[in-house]
């Protein structure tokens, strides 16, 4: 039910659109991604217009939702264009000393954090040998949050490094439309840059490699593959 109520919404609209009028509103925004909060204050969706790295942080919140240290994730969706929807479940941020105690414990694992740990290793070692692009693991303080029950989480520890995605389709394209199937580098959003003011409290939906929106592989696709002219209107968001 969750799904079916926010896949109404999924869009990047104004207020007073679709969006506002199914009741989830804005609580977070980036430079990769938006955050919208339910009506009834309890679920989060995670919307990115292009984020490779949606698949894996997914697949971590599964394999680690034993451990309870990871924000539950009620449905993941790969949207058209290479978009990504997570449903999460609403959090909040945490005093900086208690997010950066939190990181220490996983640099040098404890006995309770020894089980995220081993996810976290092997999802972001699938991640790099398969996405040549995907960035070192994120030790933000904001990527450590709160659930409501009072448990701590790891939260997008996963993103996509723009600036090395950016040189890589510079000096070969080939190698990104290899590796990105082409309907998984279309994002076609108008409102991409809509922003709006986050909640008090909210967690930025985004912080990595803030690059504005422009075209990755312009007319060097067009001239790698046949019939890519539709390549031109990759961008990062």
């Amino acid at each position: 039910m969750r799904y079916a109520a926010c896949s109404r919404c999924v869009s990047w609209a104004a207020p007073g659109t679709r969006t506002s009028r199914a009741g989830w509103r804005r609580c977070g925004a980036g430079d990769w991604a938006i955050a919208l909060r339910s009506p009834d204050d309890t679920t989060v969706a995670r919307i990115s217009l292009f984020d490779p790295t949606g698949p894996y942080t997914a697949a971590l919140y599964r394999e680690a939702a034993r451990t309870r240290q990871v924000p539950i994730l009620y449905a993941h969706r790969r949207l058209a264009g290479g978009g990504d929807l997570q449903l999460l479940e609403w959090l909040r941020l945490v005093p900086e000393d208690r997010a950066a105690a939190f990181h220490r414990a996983t640099s040098a694992p404890t006995a309770d954090v020894t089980d995220l740990v081993d996810v976290v290793r092997r999802i972001h070692q699938r991640a790099r040998r398969e996405l040549p692009w995907c960035g070192p693991l994120d030790t933000n303080p904001s990527n450590i949050m709160g659930a409501s029950d009072g448990r701590l989480v790891l939260v997008d520890p996963l993103y996509a490094d723009g600036p090395n995605l950016y040189a890589t389709a510079a000096a070969d394209p080939g190698r990104v439309v290899a590796l990105i199937p082409e309907p998984e580098r279309r994002p076609t959003d108008d409102n991409a840059d809509d922003h709006a003011e986050p909640e008090p409290g909210s967690p930025p939906a985004s912080r990595h490699d803030p690059e504005p929106r422009r075209p990755l592989l312009g007319d060097q696709a067009a001239r790698t593959t046949p019939g890519a002219r539709t390549v031109e209107h990759l961008v990062l968001q």
